[in-house]
């Protein structure tokens, strides 16, 4: 990404906008914040809306601002389980690495045959929705 990872760690790390921004995100609440050493931790719900499907999940999210790192961890909702972490690296170039992972299991086998079946198109979409909003916030790093 041509922004800082501080820039891109802040983005990821408000939860609370994601509705104004993210794919399918219909709603985002914090339910409590709690100062852990070197961070945050947040329990968040997301309501997320596809088509026919409009669930809400909790998830408790470890955010480490130092180490410019994010963790999710899945409390509850649709979902077997599901698991994600970010963490930010500047280049020497300029910009930042973003190194992204989610795994996740849906309890009804159907749902997870249909989001397979759009799973990586969700993804591309979702990426291209951060980048948007950090263009949006931190303007565009080409134009110096």
């Amino acid at each position: 990404m041509p922004w800082t990872a501080q820039q891109m760690y802040d983005l990821v790390a408000d939860v609370a906008s994601y509705p104004k921004f993210l794919p399918w995100t219909a709603a985002a609440r914090i339910r409590k914040r709690t100062p852990i050493e070197g961070g945050e931790l947040l329990e968040a719900d997301l309501v997320i809306s596809f088509k026919l499907f409009r669930e809400r999940f909790g998830s408790r999210v470890t955010l480490r601002p130092d180490e410019k790192r994010i963790d999710v961890e899945y409390l509850d909702g649709p979902f077997k389980y599901l698991n994600n972490h970010w963490q930010f690296t500047d280049l020497p170039e300029g910009g930042c690495e973003v190194d992204f992972f989610v795994d996740f299991e849906f309890r009804s086998s159907m749902l997870q045959a249909v989001i397979g079946m759009v799973f990586n198109e969700a993804m591309q979409r979702i990426v291209r929705a951060f980048e948007k909003r950090a263009m949006e916030l931190y303007g565009d790093p080409a134009k110096g």
